[in-house]
């Protein structure tokens, strides 16, 4: 089915296709839409599901959390101070292994206060234990969500996973997409079956115990396991998901890749202004490219790494601040990779689209014009800039 939809409207009819068990939620701009859309859902019996208006975004993610451990296939959606609010329920989520999805609209954190898209509420979270599958467009939002469960709920996973679109950018912009028939995404996500959970008649279980010292550590390592086996999971599911949509995923997309000696490694809607930049240096002569991360959390570390070592130059382009100085998220990550395999590429890496600035083509091919310019001179210089910004 051709439709023209905003991304949340898009992530709300994929909750719908799904039909969870349990929503709680609370509204924040710019996600809100996603369960107003899905809420009219609810109220018109379209969907099975058991509505849940709480309080506040931390009371959301607990209601999750303690739905989910109920043996409830539940889900929500917020957006940057809202995801804050929820910080030590995410924690929890992820210890106890439960398999929410979270649709998350990114947008910037206060302070100064602004309501456009950065990654920094994402980006704070990367190291909650969450799976986290960033989209480019409104299309890639609605097929990311639908694979979401199939990923989370692998026995070998049980892990929550956040699915992260920009925005205004994509979350309120309206796009064609192609969705999926119902009984499709039905036959697709199937039902929720997990072998252990709190209502199950005769098998007492605690969830979320005390861990003392001897061993809280192993379930720390039980939960990085599940979060290594997930990057197969993922690839597994898109495959399966490309059989019934013809649409194609991996944990990255590389365009124009593999004979680029200048790449350009970022994430999100940004990724479409990058590729028109990359079309319009290879007219001019120049071997451009561009890696899209798509997943994030886990960080597939090993092949990008392989993807890229031909570079000459390579830069990574963060959409949020880390303030320790000299590397955003991307950038210490795409290091270690690099490092781990003995190759050592000049880098440069950019801070740009804070706050919601824009990205244009001319901006972005700044960056591959101070890449070439890096390549001739035999050293990068500052290593650590701010694009388009005012000094």
């Amino acid at each position: 089915m051709r439709e023209r939809l905003s991304g949340n409207e898009a992530i709300a009819i994929a909750m719908r296709q799904i039909n969870p068990d349990v929503m709680p939620a609370f509204p924040i701009t710019p996600s809100t839409e996603v369960p107003q859309y899905f809420s009219s859902f609810v109220a018109d019996g379209k969907v099975d599901t058991v509505f849940v208006p709480v309080e506040s975004e931390h009371s959301a993610m607990s209601a999750a959390t303690g739905s989910e451990a109920a043996g409830a296939r539940t889900l929500t959606a917020t957006s940057s101070c809202g995801m804050a609010l929820m910080w030590e329920m995410l924690y929890v989520a992820a210890s106890n292994r439960l398999p929410i999805a979270m649709a998350l609209v990114n947008r910037a954190l206060s302070g100064p206060i602004n309501i456009n898209c950065d990654h920094s509420d994402a980006m704070g979270a990367r190291d909650s234990g969450w799976i986290q599958i960033f989209a480019e467009n409104n299309q890639e939002a609605y097929d990311n969500f639908v694979q979401a469960y199939r990923i989370a709920e692998h026995p070998d996973v049980r892990l929550p996973i956040m699915i992260c679109q920009d925005g205004f950018i994509t979350s309120h912009a309206v796009e064609n997409i192609d969705l999926l028939e119902d009984a499709a995404v039905k036959d697709f996500v199937g039902e929720y079956t997990p072998d252990e959970y709190l209502l199950k008649a005769g098998e007492p279980l605690a969830v979320g115990p005390y861990a003392v010292s001897s061993y809280y550590m192993e379930a720390k390592r039980a939960q990085l396991e599940g979060l290594k086996n997930a990057k197969k999971v993922i690839q597994s599911v898109a495959d399966d998901f490309e059989s019934i949509s013809g649409r194609e995923y991996g944990l990255f997309e590389a365009y124009q890749l593999e004979d680029a000696e200048y790449i350009m490694i970022i994430m999100g809607s940004a990724a479409g202004t990058a590729k028109d930049t990359v079309d319009g240096l290879r007219a001019a002569g120049v071997k451009a490219g561009v890696l899209k991360i798509r997943v994030f959390r886990p960080f597939p570390s090993e092949e990008i790494a392989e993807a890229i070592r031909h570079a000459k130059v390579i830069a990574c382009m963060d959409r949020t601040e880390s303030y320790n100085g000299y590397a955003g998220p991307i950038a210490e990550d795409v290091k270690n990779a690099l490092y781990n395999i003995n190759v050592n590429i000049p880098m440069i890496n950019y801070v740009y689209g804070l706050g919601g600035r824009d990205v244009t083509i001319e901006s972005l091919a700044s960056v591959f014009d101070d890449m070439q310019k890096a390549d001739k001179a035999g050293d990068v210089g500052e290593n650590y800039r701010y694009l388009s910004v005012r000094e």
